[in-house]
C-alpha cells in the first residue's frame, strides 16, 4: 500500500512540474492545480500543505530530472569535455525527452524571475538550485582539468559561471521559436566555447 501511495505523490508531482513549469506560480490556480493533478482540493492540502509547498517540491522534483540528464551526457561522453558540449548543444536541440516540454525555458530561472519579488522563499530556493549546478559543472571542469582535458590556467569557476549563463541564455533563446537549424548552431556555437580551453594533443 505504501508504495502505490508513494508512486501516486510522484507522479502528482510530475504532473505539477509539468502545470507550474508551463505558467509559473501565479499563473496556476487552484483549480487548474486540482484539475492536472486529478485530486481534490483537500487531498491536495493534505499530501502537500499547500501551494507554496507543492511548488517547492515540483520545483526540487525538476532540478532533480535536470541533474540527472547532465550526469546521463557526462558518463555517456568518452571525455568530460565532450559530454558538457553535447549537453549543451543537446538543450539547444530540445533534450533527449520524447515528449514535448510544456516549456523551453528553464522552470528554475522562470521561478526566480517571478518570485523574487512575491514569494522570496521560493526564489532562494531558486537561487540555490542554480548555485548547486553551477557548482556540479564548476566540479567536472576541475575534475577534467585535472585528468589533461583542460589548460592548465583554466580558471574552472569562472569557466563554470560562463556555462551556466549560456545554458539560461540557450534556454531562453529557445522560447523564441527559432527554426530548428538555427538552435543547433547556436548550440554548437556554445558548445565551441570549451574548445578555446581544451589541451592540444
Amino acid at each position: 500500500m505504501a508504495r502505490n501511495a508513494r508512486y501516486d505523490r510522484t507522479t502528482a508531482l510530475q504532473k505539477a512540474v509539468t502545470l507550474f513549469w508551463e505558467r509559473g506560480y501565479h499563473g496556476s490556480s487552484m483549480k487548474q492545480i486540482e484539475q492536472a493533478l486529478d485530486m481534490r482540493p483537500g487531498s491536495i492540502y493534505a499530501s502537500f500543505g499547500n501551494k507554496d509547498n507543492l511548488f517547492s517540491e515540483a520545483l526540487a522534483m525538476y532540478a532533480d530530472q535536470g541533474a540527472q540528464e547532465l550526469s546521463g551526457y557526462l558518463q555517456e561522453a568518452p571525455s568530460i569535455v565532450d559530454g558538457l558540449q553535447a549537453y549543451l548543444r543537446g538543450i539547444a536541440n530540445g533534450g533527449r525527452k520524447a515528449v514535448a516540454q510544456p516549456s523551453r525555458a528553464c522552470m528554475i530561472v522562470k521561478t526566480l524571475l517571478e518570485s523574487s519579488n512575491t514569494h522570496p522563499a521560493l526564489a532562494r530556493q531558486a537561487q540555490r538550485i542554480l548555485a548547486s549546478i553551477q557548482d556540479v559543472i564548476h566540479d567536472a571542469l576541475e575534475q577534467a582539468k585535472a585528468q589533461g582535458e583542460l589548460i592548465e590556467t583554466t580558471d574552472c569557476q569562472r569557466l563554470a559561471r560562463l556555462l551556466q549563463a549560456q545554458i539560461v541564455a540557450l534556454r531562453s533563446m529557445a522560447e523564441r521559436k527559432l527554426a530548428p537549424e538555427e538552435l543547433s548552431e547556436l548550440g554548437d556555437d556554445v558548445a565551441s566555447i570549451l574548445d578555446s580551453y581544451r589541451t592540444q594533443h
